[in-house]
């Protein structure tokens, strides 16, 4: 008998799909939240028979079901943890642990793709091409490879995760991946894809209203409430403002704080891992403590939105040499614009900062966290030209 406790998101329930797919009948899987899979551990030692086999997947555990794991290996337990998270890499200094965040050919790992591999190799799951296929995908969604490929399965994938419950869910997999060559949504799933995408899109551009602008610790974050869509909704906000390190999304009703990030430089599971949470270096996240609570709610909550740059410029547009006009709420007037050495500079109010800087982006990015400005429309733009002209007459 096997039985496999994993993660509630579209990776833990991926390995809960391959699990019943190698041993059938002979498997129970739970599906677990972060905070509930110590008390399933713990639950497994207190009813469970001592000759199951217990697999651990996408999840971490406490100190004490450590100890308790080791313990049971060690009197000839079979258990077997697998993961792909950096905060879960001290597991490997065990027998029964088996956390791989890059596999041999640098791609990152998610608990799925791992999963397939230790179920191939030891014989319990045979290799197809619908197989291959759906591992990847759940592989490029949760490691986020999906947005730099423009994979856009693994978003609809995930997507389709959401719409339906796990149980449809998990069924629906089941028999598509048992009698299909390759893997593929149904005609039904395409069109309610195509409806949540629309969903999807009203739900971003009414966030991109809400979200404000904090410096919280080392960093610039975008802060935001949501329950939804966190992954499309961090992604777009990130591209939306570049020039934030990271976009923190509070789920209130979850008690969760999430973490997204566009930049290569910037490892949000670093910030997670401060606040007990964990995760990926662009993706990452933790319960909403008294401590987080109060960097990432008291302190922000009165903050004002942050401003739309305006969209369909012809004139007034970003990076050219003659000057790009922005506004903030004071209503003072910045113009970036280079000089003769090749530097771009910053007016503001028409009197010139101190601070020159190589690169428009690197002169756009220091004005929009000091000041929290936005590019201004085309109109107000002509109209600052024109006033210009009369003073200079």
């Amino acid at each position: 008998m096997y039985k496999l406790l994993s993660h509630n998101d579209l990776d833990g329930v991926g390995c809960g799909i391959l699990a019943k797919l190698a041993f059938g009948k002979d498997v129970q899987v739970r599906y677990n939240s972060i905070a509930a899979l110590n008390r399933e551990v713990e639950l497994f030692f207190e009813n469970d028979d001592p000759e199951t086999v217990l697999f651990i997947t996408d999840l971490s555990i406490n100190e004490k079901n450590e100890k308790n794991i080791e313990a049971f290996f060690q009197s000839g337990g079979k258990v077997q943890l697998i993961d792909h998270h950096k905060t879960s890499l001290n597991y490997n200094q065990y027998d029964w642990g088996n956390v791989i965040v890059e596999d041999d050919d640098g791609k990152l790992t998610s608990a799925t793709s791992l999963f397939y591999h230790y179920l191939i190799e030891k014989g319990h799951l045979s290799k197809t091409e619908a197989l291959d296929e759906f591992v990847e995908l759940v592989r490029q969604y949760d490691t986020w490879e999906w947005e730099k490929n423009d994979n856009q399965q693994a978003q609809r994938l995930n997507a389709l995760f959401f719409l339906v419950s796990i149980d449809e869910f998990e069924k629906k997999m089941l028999e598509r991946l048992k009698s299909f060559d390759h893997f593929q949504f149904d005609d039904f799933e395409k069109k309610i894809l195509d409806m949540e995408e629309g969903k999807i899109e009203r739900y971003i551009r009414r966030k991109r209203r809400e979200i404000v602008q904090a410096q919280i610790n080392d960093h610039f974050a975008g802060v935001v409430y949501a329950e939804s869509y966190h992954s499309e909704l961090g992604n777009e906000l990130g591209k939306e403002y570049p020039h934030l390190d990271y976009i923190a999304i509070i789920n209130m009703g979850g008690k969760r704080l999430g973490f997204r990030t566009i930049h290569d430089h910037i490892d949000v599971s670093k910030i997670a891992e401060k606040l007990g949470g964990g995760g990926h270096a662009k993706a990452a996240g933790c319960t909403l403590t008294e401590n987080a609570y109060k960097l990432y709610v008291s302190n922000t909550f009165q903050l004002e939105p942050l401003h739309e740059d305006a969209k369909n410029n012809r004139y007034n547009v970003k990076g050219v040499s003659f000057g790009t006009l922005y506004l903030n709420r004071r209503e003072d007037h910045f113009f970036i614009h280079s000089n003769t050495n090749s530097e771009w500079i910053i007016e503001k109010n028409r009197r010139q900062l101190a601070q020159t800087f190589s690169s428009f982006t690197e002169a756009e990015k220091f004005l929009k966290r000091t000041e929290a400005c936005w590019l201004t429309d085309d109109d107000h733009f002509v109209n600052y030209l024109k006033n210009e002209v009369k003073k200079r007459k």
